[in-house]
């Protein structure tokens, strides 16, 4: 079944503050660009309006002593004691170190850096703040290239109190996807192997009970650290690159994406178990029986001939014949119509199919 990948396809934005959900900018489902705004909350939270109060209290005080200082310094020396201008220096390096801790106790409630020096400049409290869509912050991916997340959760209304941590959206990123397979502890030792050697594995997308799609090239991940204790299976996981299928834009200019492979989707696995050198593989269809014998059709000028062959493996969709000479690399057979080409010419002869069927002597 495909899935999502565990801490990296979705990711949780949640409240930063207590406060009252006063803007809700995307909709649900629709896609949106790393960094744009989300939400705006009007800020109730009472340790943030307490820690923007200390520090506009600080910055004015430190005004003051920065005047005072000023004002001793301009009487000149020997009027006033050079004692009373250090005992000023010290009190601003006091307001300034708690300065400091109040700016990084704001910086940890959650406000941005310039929002923390408009209230020391200007003097007045903050009272909203925008919560906006991270990042895309994993590098090395395979999805290295600009593309967005879309809103798959969107629990909250507009005018709802919220507490700091209450989820706010869910922002999903299926530009990779999880495959998760199911097999038998008895299985463990070949899916070992195939991870080991970096063998393809294919995966055939159902839809019902047919084959929408093949997916090859797919490599094992990683093979899950326990076995169900219901089912004795375990897991194994394999990366799914993903694709845009639809990018639109309504009438009112909301951008949705639809990505062609979905988590929930099911799929067949085919994993090799073994490796054969110097054999030739070709489609089930290619290969006809007739009693023990096996043929293939090979093309000759305008016709086709019958070339016995020795089949070492089968299964639904592939044969592996013997490399013994019968056919080689780059000869030309019927890949999908031998079958009918043994019945035409099993026809044409009357009955019995002539070894000789198709030639012209």
């Amino acid at each position: 079944m495909i899935v999502e990948r565990p801490g990296r396809s979705q990711i949780h934005i949640t409240a930063p503050l207590t406060g009252v959900v006063s803007k809700i900018l995307p909709l649900q489902g629709a896609a949106i660009e790393p960094g744009s705004p989300l939400f705006e909350i009007r800020l109730t939270h009472e340790e943030l309006v307490t820690a923007q109060s200390n520090l506009i209290r600080t910055a004015e005080s430190l005004d003051v002593v920065d005047r005072e200082i000023a004002r001793l310094q301009s009487l000149g020396e020997g009027v006033i004691a050079g004692k009373r201008i250090l005992e000023q220096e010290y009190e601003k390096r006091k307001l300034e170190a708690s300065l400091r801790a109040e700016r990084q106790a704001l910086l940890l409630h959650g406000l941005a850096v310039e929002d923390v020096d408009a209230i020391v400049r200007e003097r007045k409290l903050f009272q909203s703040m925008v919560v906006s869509a991270p990042d895309h912050g994993h590098e090395k991916e395979t999805c290295r290239e600009a593309h967005l997340f879309h809103v798959q959760e969107l629990p909250v209304k507009l005018g709802q109190q919220v507490e700091a941590g209450q989820l706010l959206c869910v922002l999903a990123d299926h530009c990779e996807l999880y495959i998760e397979g199911r097999a038998f502890e008895d299985d463990a030792a070949r899916l070992r192997t195939a991870a080991r050697e970096g063998w393809q594995i294919s995966a055939s997308l159902m839809v019902g009970d047919r084959v929408a799609e093949t997916i090859d090239g797919l490599k094992v991940q990683y093979l899950a650290d326990h076995v169900d204790p219901q089912t004795r299976a375990f897991g194994f996981f394999l990366s799914l690159p993903n694709k845009i299928a639809l990018d639109q834009t309504n009438s009112d200019g909301v951008h949705f994406l639809d990505w062609q492979y979905k988590p929930g989707q099911r799929l067949e696995l085919r994993v090799p178990v073994e490796q054969w050198t110097d054999r030739i593989v070709l489609p089930v269809e290619a290969v006809v029986e007739e009693g023990a014998e096996t043929y293939l059709y090979q093309q000759n000028g305008d016709h086709f001939d019958r070339i016995p062959v020795h089949v070492e493996y089968r299964d639904q969709r592939s044969v592996v014949v013997a490399n013994d000479g019968a056919v080689f690399p780059g000869d030309i057979v019927a890949a999908r119509g031998a079958y009918q080409i043994h019945l035409a010419m099993k026809n044409k002869s009357g009955g019995g199919v002539d070894p000789h069927a198709g030639h012209n002597h």
